[in-house]
């Protein structure tokens, strides 16, 4: 049951999906019932089970000389993990090193190219802060 057991935050997003999905077809459902069918789906008697579950199940965790691929401000990059320190429960203080420069600024104008990152990560690999349009400034492939 534990097998692919996602974060809460992924759950709630699924939740999230399936009320939209049912919204179209003309059956609207409260989010805690969202909840609960998703909890369901996963095994779980309900959603308090699943989230004690979830809370139990240990943190992603990255390691130093790992790699992992994602976005970096919108943009695919793949690096090698330099230093991974946690700071709290699920979240991580990483160092990466990029295999290609990643140019973060948007202008024709100018370039500034980052090839060593320093982000703080959690446990569903996007980083607290995010860009004007409100995406995260990192997103970690799982």
């Amino acid at each position: 049951m534990t097998q692919g057991l996602p974060s809460i935050a992924q759950a709630k997003r699924e939740a999230k999906r399936l009320r939209g999905a049912l919204a179209e077809q003309g059956q609207a459902i409260s989010h805690a019932k969202a909840l609960e069918h998703i909890a369901h789906q996963h095994g779980f008697r309900d959603w308090n089970a699943f989230c004690a579950k979830m809370r139990d199940h240990p943190a992603r965790a990255w390691t130093a000389g790992g790699q992992v691929t994602g976005r970096y401000l919108s943009q695919p990059f793949a690096a090698t993990v330099l230093a991974a320190d946690q700071i709290s429960p699920g979240w991580f203080r990483l160092v990466l090193e990029l295999d290609e420069a990643v140019d973060v600024v948007r202008f024709d104008s100018f370039s500034n190219l980052r090839k060593q990152i320093r982000v703080d990560v959690g446990p569903d690999g996007y980083s607290k802060e995010r860009t004007s349009d409100g995406r995260p400034h990192i997103e970690l492939d799982p």
